[in-house]
Order: structure tokens, then C-alpha cells, then sequence
């Protein structure tokens, strides 16, 4: 397979930071598909000027705010309708050090029908209540896959194979929100699909905005775990047949 890629991005109320993110971006001569999930006005005629004058860069408005999936869902699927291959989601804020997506490029090349999915590295700028809730949410995805072949799920840079993930999307009550980065992952190690993974340094800009919503998004990360739960005591079976249990990462050398 050809690969041909595109960056899609989920945005709202970042533009800011979305605007060193695009001049990180810029080196890898990449189409930039940013998905703006519902920003207010202000923010919305900030953007559409900051990206008129850049040729690579288009932007999908989405008429109201659905939430970090939704945004990600519309994009791959433009991407797809547009005839790319492959689609890299990075997230708008600047925690992702994109010094590494060549890298993570040239996997995507020599696996192509691989996801390739990173692994954060935290420094001291990591608040420790996100750090004890990702070792939860790891914990409750090794019993939905009963394996450890996914040693992080809500790291938000990946390369996704889209012949193989857009069928995914299909899937009825899937996440829309910060839910949507664990769930796809699961699913695609349902699927079967070779998924492959990069540590990568992930920072917590000073005085960056978080849209993670505590009380809410906890609650539909929980919600969605007891999905997923169940959803692998019906897969179990299939799982068992065809040898996807006990699984163990695939990691990708730095080089």
C-alpha cells in the first residue's frame, strides 16, 4: 500500500497553542485537517485567519461542541472521504513532541496497515491526579483485553490506518468524548489489528487549558470502561480461538 497521510487535529478554543503546534508541524510538508468542535465566535474568526495564508491547512467547522471524539471522528472520516491512507491525530495544545513523527512516519511506511500509538514519558510538569487516572484506566483496558499489548490508550498521537479503522467508527454509542481515544484502541485490538508503540516525552505547558472536565469526563470514562468490560466477556470466546489473549506490546526502537 501506498501511504499517504494526512495530520488531523481536534480543536477547540486552542488556537494559541494550536499556532506552535502548526509551526512544528510545517518541516513535514503534511496536509493539516483541523477539526474546530463548536469554538465560540471570537475564537473561530481567530482561526480562519491564521490558517487562510497557509496552503497545506484546511478546517472543518463543526457547528456545536460534541466533544475530543466527535472531532476526531469527523476528521478521520474526511480524511478518508479525501483519499488518504492514513490519518495522524495530534492534539491541539502542544503536549505532543512532534520531533518524533518521523519516526513514527517511517513505521507507519514499513507496517502499513499498523496503528501506530505512543506511549508518554512524563516529566515533573504531569499533574498527579492525570497520572493516577491513566494507571487506572490502564489497569481496567488490560481486563478488557486481558493482556498488557496496550500499555497506554488516551495518549492522542497516533498514525491510524484508516482502511481499518474507519469501519470502527460505525460502532453505535462509541465514545464522543475524552472516552473516544480508549475505546478506539480496544476495539482495534478486538479487531485484531497490529498495533505498535512509540514512547514519546508528552509535557503539560505552563498555564496550559485543559478541557478534561473532572467530574464529567471521569464519569464517561468510567461508564465506558463497564461497556468495554462486558463487550470482552462476549468477545471472550472469539479472543480465546484466536489466540489475542495474554498479549504483550509491540515496541517501536527510537532510532
Amino acid at each position: 500500500m501506498t501511504v499517504n497521510p494526512c495530520v488531523v487535529i481536534p480543536h477547540y478554543d486552542h488556537a494559541t497553542p494550536l499556532a506552535s503546534t502548526l509551526s512544528k508541524l510545517a518541516p513535514y510538508d503534511l496536509p493539516v485537517m483541523i477539526v474546530d468542535d463548536g469554538s465560540p465566535a471570537e475564537v473561530v474568526a481567530t482561526l480562519s485567519a491564521m490558517t487562510e495564508t497557509m496552503p497545506n491547512v484546511s478546517v472543518v467547522f463543526l457547528p456545536q461542541n460534541g466533544g475530543k471524539g466527535s472531532a476526531v471522528i469527523a476528521g478521520l472520516r474526511e480524511a478518508w472521504i479525501h483519499g488518504y491512507s492514513h490519518a495522524v491525530q495530534v492534539d491541539a495544545d502542544g503536549q505532543h513532541d512532534l520531533s518524533f513523527l518521523g519516526r513514527m512516519l517511517q513505521e507507519s511506511r514499513a507496517h502499513d496497515q499498523a496503528l501506530i500509538a505512543t506511549r508518554p514519558q512524563y516529566d515533573e510538569s504531569a499533574p498527579f491526579s492525570r497520572l493516577m487516572g491513566r494507571k487506572l484506566t490502564n489497569f481496567m483496558v488490560a481486563v478488557e483485553t486481558l493482556g498488557t499489548a496496550l500499555p497506554d490508550v488516551m495518549c492522542g498521537f497516533r498514525v491510524y490506518p484508516l482502511k481499518a479503522v474507519i469501519p470502527l467508527l460505525g460502532v453505535q454509542h462509541l465514545g464522543q468524548r475524552m472516552d473516544f481515544d480508549i475505546e478506539i484502541m480496544v476495539r482495534a485490538s478486538w479487531e485484531g489489528l497490529d498495533i505498535r508503540y512509540l514512547a514519546v516525552p508528552v509535557i503539560y505547558p505552563v498555564r496550559g487549558v485543559s478541557h478534561f472536565r473532572m467530574f464529567r469526563d471521569n464519569v464517561l470514562i468510567s461508564l465506558k470502561h463497564t461497556q468495554l468490560v462486558l463487550g470482552m466477556l462476549l468477545r471472550l470466546p472469539v479472543l480465546a480461538r484466536e489466540g489475542r489473549l495474554w498479549k504483550k506490546p509491540v515496541e517501536v526502537p527510537v532510532e
